[in-house]
This record gives C-alpha cells, sequence and structure tokens, in this order.
C-alpha cells in the first residue's frame, strides 16, 4: 500500500472481510463503510458480528479505531465486546438517521462530527478514544460549532461499487473501489473500471470532479469527459498489496 507522509492510502474494497477484533476478543468482520458525501470522508466501519450476535450490524466509528492498525489481517477496535453489545441498535433496512447518530455519539461520549468547523467537528481527525471525563452511556450536550440541518447524506462504499460512470458525454466504466486515507478517514480518490477502454485498466478521479450519486439511474455523474477519464492516473494494485487476481478487488 502507498504512503505519503505519515498517513498509508489503502484500498477499501481491500478491508472487506478483514476480522475486526475489540480489547476482549474478536467481534466479526468488515461488512460495508459508510461515508459523508458532502466531504467524502468515511464516518463508520460497518461491521457483521457473525456467530457472535446473529444477524445485527454494528456501526464502529473511526474514533474507535484512530489510525487504522493491522495485526495481520485483523484491525483492531478500542472498545469492549461489553460496549458494542451494548450500543443502539440499528435498522440495517433504514438508511442512518440523524437521530440515531445522536444517540450513538452519546452514549459512547464522543463529539458529534457535524457540529464545527473542522472534518472531525472540532478536529481534523478522529480523536482514537474517548474524551476525558466522559465515559460510555453519559449525555453530551452538543455545544460548540454550527449544526448542519437535513439528512447525513451517509452512503455506503458496496453499494455504489459497480454504479455506472456518466461522464460529460457518454456513460462508460463503472465504480470499483475507493482509495481511504488512513489517518482523517477522507476518501482520496474513486477508482474506476474503464472496461473496454485502456484494456481495462483502472484509474483514479478525486471525489471534487464528481458532481452528484444518482441512486436512481446507479451512477455517478463527473465533470469530466470521456477522454479526461481515460487520462487520469492509473490505480495500481501492488500499491496497495493487492494480488493480480484478488476476487474482492477483480470481479
Amino acid at each position: 500500500m502507498e504512503a505519503i507522509g505519515r498517513f498509508m492510502l489503502r484500498s477499501v474494497k481491500k478491508l472487506f472481510e478483514d476480522k475486526l477484533g475489540a480489547s476482549d476478543g474478536e467481534i466479526g468482520r468488515v461488512n460495508d463503510f459508510y461515508f459523508d458525501d458532502q466531504n467524502w470522508a468515511v464516518r463508520y466501519l460497518v461491521a457483521d458480528t457473525g456467530s457472535w450476535m446473529p444477524g445485527r450490524l454494528v456501526l464502529i466509528s473511526p474514533h474507535a479505531l484512530g489510525t487504522l492498525y493491522q495485526a495481520g489481517r485483523i484491525l483492531l477496535v478500542n472498545l469492549t465486546r461489553q460496549e458494542i453489545e451494548n450500543s443502539p441498535l440499528i435498522e440495517s433496512h433504514k438508511p442512518v438517521s440523524r437521530q440515531y447518530e445522536e444517540e450513538y455519539h452519546r452514549y459512547y461520549g464522543w463529539p458529534f462530527y457535524w457540529q464545527g468547523d473542522q472534518l472531525w467537528g472540532m478536529s481534523a481527525f478522529p480523536i482514537a478514544s474517548a474524551p476525558s471525563g466522559r465515559s460510555p452511556g453519559k449525555q453530551s450536550t452538543g455545544k460548540g460549532g454550527k449544526r448542519k440541518s437535513g439528512d447525513p447524506h451517509l452512503r455506503s462504499t458496496k453499494a455504489i461499487i459497480g454504479y455506472h460512470i456518466q461522464a460529460t458525454d457518454e456513460v462508460f466504466g463503472h465504480v470499483t473501489d475507493f482509495v481511504l486515507d488512513d489517518k482523517d478517514w477522507t476518501i482520496r480518490q474513486v477508482v474506476l473500471d474503464t472496461g473496454h477502454w485502456l484494456q481495462g485498466k483502472r484509474v483514479m478521479i478525486s471525489p471534487s470532479q464528481i458532481n452528484r450519486i444518482s441512486w436512481d439511474e446507479s451512477r455517478v455523474h463527473v465533470d469530466l469527459t470521456r477522454e479526461a477519464i481515460l487520462g487520469s492516473p492509473v490505480f495500481d494494485p501492488a500499491s496497495f498489496g493487492i494480488r493480480e487476481h484478488d476476487p474482492r478487488i477483480f470481479v
């Protein structure tokens, strides 16, 4: 994987199915990531708890992970199994509401990322642990910073993988992966499969070049022509530790 300064760039798709370890045992596997399509920051890792809590999906905030740390194929979470088990339930068939997010952040004692002028509210990075003097379950006043209203605009990376690309002049190719900065949890690049163009090579575009995501059309609209997309930087799987025939990446 590619290192830039003090952070690493990671393939989101390569993280799917990695094991998750709490401070006192395994808690499941990575199922998905939910990102904010206004700031392109991953706000939650979605954990499939498997046989531990059958049929339940759990949200894990980057506050509980800090910089992603992999011990082999296990991502370490700075929470106990009991804390996760007692966390607010999420309805997997419904979008994540702001009301749920407020309840979730109050439970863990983490600041609201939508309050404040920085990417994570009052900070540019996830705080990696509960603020001093707070404990899970304690209510937060939510003061400090301007509150953003409306829908959270949270999107599933897994759902968008496969969406077609609407360039300014035609539709071609599809989304195949995302490149994640593991320090501030922003999506730095969106990886596109060009189809029969460039012999099926994958290229990367910046989220700033994306105009909107259309759920009705299952398309990602970009402010680029087909030729401009084909001239974008090539996605090199080897830079991210991806084997040439890794089924999670090349299906």
